[in-house]
């Protein structure tokens, strides 16, 4: 989508920059006041490429732009130098929320990390470049460039709680300046010297602050922001409004801070300390199992940010006894096979942005760095990263079998790969060249069965349903084949009715249950109407009855989708649910058939609505005229509570 055109163009047919007093946007629309409504080119802005709908109510002239909105609001801010808002709720987004309390957990943690995804993408891949040219010798690593760049890769990452505060606060619903001051907090280089070089830290003479490391670290941050957000709003609910303004951020700052350093902040550390006392036994008990475990587990680590508590383990075997089998092993073939999941997406998925993203979070995967590709990707979709966790396994329990350690630090990645080369310490120990041999197979594997696994499970998932249509790319062409048969049925039962011209007529309600919009329906194909006007009811039971005298034009094989053509020349399409065709008629009893005449309210179908909502997919029926154009008006003319005896849309020829 052009924002940038699409901005100018609603700004034109809306009045002009004069017409607009203040301009807001929620989660799908932006929300204009305009000076006077009138002037507003309605049926041109409709027409706009990326304008789902445009509505007239409440005071609001609203444009239904979609998940898209913030983009295009930012642009028609900066053309039309408008005063910034913050998003504000959607009350026709609000719907029940019925997903279990893990799928809620990772869909917050994903959203927390969706804004700072740009920025750890480009570190890390100047980090996999200087991986690259310190390994094969192109530059120094004691150089001055090599400090600079080194740097400039590693700021994201060093200073992640800062950047993870911002959108912690969006998340959170507080301000973000003192989210990032809490952040700063934790960085900041006094408290840091402080924790490391006393004994013990008390503050205000009795209160202990317990000794850990914040930087490069997530829990700490998530933690302390969220608390954070309750004090502020507890400060704002009781605080006088004359002192709101130094009081809230002094109040939130303070006492968030606090309860932070004491309590919640130490929550990484100790979560890090668990980690390594487990994988510290794990190794003793069995070794081959470690590369495993971590193998698997490795990508729900790093989500959280405890994979930090592996790296002092690999850092104190490479030190002391010069080789390591926990730490490097296992997070490379994970790593490698997060990126191959990356992989398989882009090459999957239909979707342009999808593609962008997924091919160089991939690469970056692969090549050591996988947070862009876990949040961005893997997280987002599912089961890549069950395919990550499946690749990372096997290539880990390959390389524990073969017994592979690494001899030297870095990113785990293809980079890094020489680093599995024994040198001369190694060698004295009884490595030979086929560590590192072994070490390229086991990426090999773990990548080729992370790449085929996502590659099938991105085809189980779409015929599921739970892709949305832009990452297939065939529910259009299926809507569009439905409509045309629909159309091309209609256009024979048509010629053989009396009926020479369109007439003017009526549409009683096929189903009963709360009619509502057809902009509101989850599917574009119909929310636009690019298959005719119409209305949508969520049904309350599964009986789909005539809405008028006509001719059963259609009934597909698989009962979901009928068409009738009314006596007075309307094409009716009657779609059951969406996706349901997946289906193949389970839970669908047709009770007419093709070329039936038929009378209102007279049943037709019956269908299980517990069957349908189980399998995943929703009930709510469009019911559209395809032929629209050729009458002079489709009107809508009930919303709400509905019964078959209640008239939904109102046809002038």
């Amino acid at each position: 989508m052009d924002y940038k055109s699409l901005a100018q163009a609603i700004i034109e047919n809306i009045g002009g920059k004069s017409n607009v007093k203040s301009v807001v946007h929620c989660a799908t629309r932006l929300r204009f006041t305009l000076l006077d409504a009138a002037k507003a080119n309605t049926e041109k802005i409709s027409k706009l490429k990326g304008v789902l709908k445009v509505v007239n109510a409440g005071g609001q002239y609203q444009i239904v732009i979609g998940p898209d909105v913030p983009q295009v609001y930012q642009e028609v801010i900066a053309m039309g130098g408008f005063e910034a808002h913050a998003g504000v709720e959607d009350p026709d987004a609000e719907k029940e929320d019925k997903r279990s309390p893990l799928s809620k957990l990772l869909e917050s943690i994903a959203s927390i990390f969706q804004p700072v995804i740009p920025a750890i993408t480009g570190a890390g891949l100047l980090k996999a470049i200087l991986a690259l040219c310190t390994t094969f010798h192109w530059m120094d690593n004691a150089s001055q460039t090599y400090a600079i760049l080194n740097a400039m890769a590693d700021a994201a990452f060093y200073f992640l709680p800062i950047l993870l505060a911002q959108s912690c606060a969006k998340k959170f619903k507080c301000n973000q300046g003192t989210a990032m001051a809490l952040a700063g907090l934790l960085l900041y280089p006094s408290f840091i010297s402080l924790l490391k070089e006393s004994e013990q830290v008390l503050m205000f003479g009795f209160l202990p602050i317990t000794k850990a490391t914040y930087t490069s670290s997530v829990i700490p941050i998530i933690l302390g922001v969220w608390f954070m957000s309750y004090v502020e709003k507890a400060v704002q609910k009781f605080c006088p409004k004359a002192v709101k303004f130094f009081f809230v951020p002094f109040l939130s700052l303070f006492v968030g801070g606090i309860v932070t350093i004491s309590a919640l902040g130490p929550i990484g550390a100790w979560a890090s300390d668990l980690i390594q006392a487990f994988f510290s036994w794990l190794k003793d008990f069995a070794p081959w199992l470690v590369p495993t475990v971590v193998g698997i587990f490795s990508p729900l680590l790093v989500m959280t940010g405890t994979h930090y508590g592996l790296i002092p383990i690999g850092t104190n075997n490479l030190g002391t006894v010069g080789h390591d089998a926990v730490v490097g092993p296992g997070m490379l073939v994970s790593n490698t096979a997060q990126g191959a999941a990356g992989l398989a997406v882009a090459v999957r998925s239909k979707n342009p942005d999808t593609k962008q993203l997924a091919s160089s979070a991939g690469l970056t995967g692969v090549l050591g760095i996988t947070e862009p590709v876990l949040y961005g990707i893997n997280l987002r979709f599912m089961f890549p990263l069950y395919a990550a966790m499946i690749g990372g396994g096997v290539g880990g329990l390959f390389l524990g079998l073969t017994g592979v350690e690494r001899f030297g630090a870095g990113s785990p990645g293809l980079l890094v790969l020489p680093v599995y080369l024994p040198n001369e310490a190694a060698q004295a120990l009884g490595f030979t060249m086929n560590n590192f041999i072994f070490a390229i197979l086991g990426v090999a594997i773990a990548m080729l069965v992370s790449f085929i696994s996502c590659f099938i499970m991105f085809g189980i998932w779409a015929k599921k349903g739970k892709l949305d249509p832009s990452e297939t790319g065939n529910k259009k062409e299926m809507e569009a084949t439905e409509v045309v048969e629909v159309k091309e049925v209609e256009k024979e039962a048509t010629n053989v009715t009396d009926e020479a011209h369109p007439t003017s007529g009526s549409l009683y309600a096929p189903l009963e249950g709360e009619a509502v919009e057809l902009a509101k329906v989850e599917d574009e194909v119909f929310s636009s109407g690019a298959m005719g006007e119409g209305i949508a009811i969520v049904p309350a039971s599964g009986k789909v009855y005539a809405p008028c005298d006509g001719i059963i034009s259609s009934f597909f094989p698989t009962g979901h989708a009928l068409g009738i053509v009314a006596d007075n020349g309307a094409e009716i399409l009657i779609h059951v649910g969406m996706d349901t065709v997946e289906l193949e008629g389970e839970g669908f009893t047709p009770k007419a058939g093709e070329g039936d005449r038929v009378k209102k309210g007279q049943l037709l179908l019956e269908f299980d609505m517990d069957l349908i909502k189980s399998r995943g997919y929703k009930v709510v029926t469009p019911i559209v005229v395809t032929n629209a154009d050729e009458f002079k008006s489709i009107l809508a003319t009930n919303y709400g509570q509905v019964t078959t005896e209640s008239e939904i849309m109102k046809i002038e020829a």
